[in-house]
């Protein structure tokens, strides 16, 4: 896909969610935005029924994860609208039903498209990269350890986007975390070139589309065998209308 298939396809999406009077959009429509940029996320299909979720999981591939799909549901755990690792066909039919069921109890009158059905990834190091509009210097790129560490040790570095691979390894290498990712105990390091990739495109797509107000790709897994990295969750923002 050249650049300007790719700039039309994630304009595509964005303006669908401006004219659905939106500002945020679903994990599936970020994902959506984020391939199309050729990020790489972990795969994601909307199933709108069960018969629909267990195709979808067959063709995924087991164990799979659910989620909750909801334009008005953006925090699924805390709607009980997630399960990890499931394994069956009756899992999944159990699953289904429930997570339905916990988001009416959440918000009984949430829009409900349905549950998407995500490839499971294995435990991995996991980082974040995110990207926003600031008014004074335009599009920065942040990047840190991911998960909970984020939030405990405030550990992140920043850059001007757009950016050189020079300026996204220099990233990577500043936090304090660094080592984690180098490699302790007889650990691989992590693909450090995968997330110099990353983050590059990361840093492009919110230099190119300024509607883009805030990205959140929080965790990325970084495969302990050294071997790539993949996005498992992302949230993109856009700015308000004017």
């Amino acid at each position: 896909m050249g650049l300007a298939a790719e700039k039309g396809k994630v304009a595509e999406i964005l303006n669908s969610t401006r004219k659905e009077g939106r500002r945020e959009l679903m994990e599936l429509e970020s994902k959506r935005v984020l391939a199309a940029w050729g990020v790489p996320v972990n795969r994601t299909e909307l199933a709108r029924d069960i018969s629909e979720a267990v195709k979808f999981a067959r063709e995924v591939r087991y164990p799979i994860v659910l989620k909750i799909a909801s334009p008005d549901i953006i925090h699924k755990s805390e709607a009980k609208g997630v399960r990890v690792g499931l394994s069956s066909e009756l899992e999944i039919r159990q699953s289904f039903g429930d997570l339905i069921d916990n988001a009416r109890a959440y918000k009984p009158d949430a829009k409900i498209l349905g549950v998407t059905i995500q490839e499971y990834l294995p435990p991995a190091r996991e980082v974040i990269v995110g990207a926003l509009q600031d008014p004074s210097f335009g599009a920065t790129v942040m990047f840190g350890l991911g998960g909970v560490w984020v939030e405990v040790l405030d550990d992140i570095s920043f850059r001007l986007a757009p950016l050189s691979a020079e300026d996204a390894r220099e990233m990577i290498q500043e936090i304090k975390g660094y080592p984690v990712l180098a490699g302790i105990r007889g650990t691989p390091p992590a693909d450090v070139g995968a997330l110099v990739d990353i983050i590059q495109k990361v840093g492009q797509l919110a230099h190119e589309f300024s509607e883009i107000a805030e990205m959140d790709l929080n965790p990325i897994f970084t495969f302990d065998d050294g071997k790539g990295a993949m996005v498992a969750d992302a949230r993109i923002i856009l700015v308000e209308s004017k």
